[in-house]
């Protein structure tokens, strides 16, 4: 039987506890190790301008079960949703809203879309396709777990990874199941699955055991499997080397980073390792043109080479912040943190550029940029457009 750790979370530092088997103690701050308390937000002059677009709500607040549920976009309409069931479809550019509607399911993962459907999973272990274009429900069908990842949508399917190491592809026309794959899972893991990432007829994705590996997008065979760290240490918390971040691809490469494990270069198509180095992180990664960023387990911003993982810079101004992973937009990397706030580096320096607040809420997922916007979710169900100013306005 397969256990999930619950956690909780004081700025970044996890602390775990198996459901009646263990209690917390309680203790004042005075047992609290200063370098283990959120830093503190230092006053600093902006380099660049930010401006907030629009603002839209989407669902209720889950600001305590940290599902991060990242919006999607298809390039012209942005698609959100909340854990009381809404998934909404909005204009990029304006916000405004173009449909809405209420699945009546826990959305815990998702959405992903294709432009053509949007597909989301429940905590209960629902699978839910709706018409991109009118938000009509296509079908629903019941999977084997939870999902906690977001499906990839691609072609005439969609892939989803459930919390108990299943990775399966469904029809998007009628939500048949194609093919599956089944993982050894460990007895403990971190609460969170690595979403799948469809690239070049592969599906990529990371496992709770350390293992990345790639399968056939038409039939689901094993094209290639990777064991970034073996498990190691005393306690089955010390053996932790979940990799619940999504891989991110960009041109033949595959970059994945673990919990308690390594930072990895995988080439795409023979799953050769190019290159390993310790690195642990939970949040999660993403790359430039030449370099990648790491939010690390401690909420550092790390910047390395993609050509060696040379470590370029390493940002601690929001450490123990519980940081989101990175994205990349223009000349900045931009990461969100448990008080809402949006903190943007310089890419090249690391400098810290601008920071701005999307309301008192904490941003669990990942910023998606598309074009010169920048959209995040908070964790109190609202949705918020960024774009960084032109220098003729500053």
């Amino acid at each position: 039987m397969r256990i999930l750790l619950k956690y909780w979370q004081y700025g970044s530092k996890i602390l775990f506890s198996v459901v009646l088997a263990l209690a917390l103690v309680a203790c004042s701050s005075a047992d609290i190790d200063p370098e283990d308390l959120p830093a503190e937000l230092v006053k600093f002059k902006p380099s660049i301008k930010i401006s907030k677009v629009w603002r839209r709500g989407v669902g209720d607040d889950t600001e305590n079960l940290r599902l991060a549920l990242r919006p999607a976009t298809d390039g012209t309409a942005i698609y959100g949703a909340s854990h009381d069931g809404k998934i909404i479809a909005v204009e990029a550019e304006k916000g405004r809203r173009i449909w809405k509607t209420k699945t009546g399911l826990p959305i815990s993962g998702g959405p992903g879309t294709d432009g053509k459907v949007v597909v989301a999973g429940s905590s209960d272990g629902d699978l839910v396709a709706l018409d991109a274009v009118t938000g009509a429900e296509l079908w629903r069908i019941s999977v084997t777990s939870e999902v906690l990842a977001a499906p990839a949508v691609v072609l005439d399917r969609a892939v989803v990874r459930t919390v108990n190491g299943k990775l399966a592809a469904f029809s998007n026309e009628t939500g048949e199941q194609l093919w599956s794959i089944q993982q050894s899972m460990p007895k403990l893991s971190v609460r969170g699955t690595a979403a799948p990432v469809i690239a070049r007829n592969n599906v990529i994705s990371g496992f709770d055991n350390g293992r990345v590996s790639a399968f056939d997008l038409n039939d689901g065979a094993l094209i290639w499997d990777v064991l970034l760290q073996l498990p190691s240490g005393r306690s089955e918390i010390e053996r932790l080397a979940d990799i619940n971040s999504t891989v991110a691809v960009a041109g033949g490469d595959v970059y994945a980073v673990g919990y308690q494990g390594q930072l990895a270069a995988i080439a795409i198509e023979s799953g050769k390792l190019l290159w390993s180095r310790d690195m642990s992180s939970y949040s999660g990664l993403a790359v430039d043109v030449s370099t990648i960023f790491v939010t690390n387990q401690f909420s550092e911003l790390v910047a390395l080479s993609r050509g060696s993982g040379r470590e370029l810079w390493r940002k601690k101004e929001l450490r123990n912040r519980d940081a989101s992973a990175p994205a990349v937009i223009g000349g900045s990397v931009v990461v969100g943190d448990y008080e809402g706030y949006l903190h943007w580096f310089d890419l090249e320096t690391g400098d810290l550029q601008a920071r701005v607040r999307a309301g008192s809420d904490r941003i669990s997922s990942q910023p998606l940029v598309v074009n010169d916007i920048l959209y995040v979710m908070s964790d109190n169900g609202s949705m918020y457009a960024y774009k960084i100013k032109s220098s003729k306005n500053r």
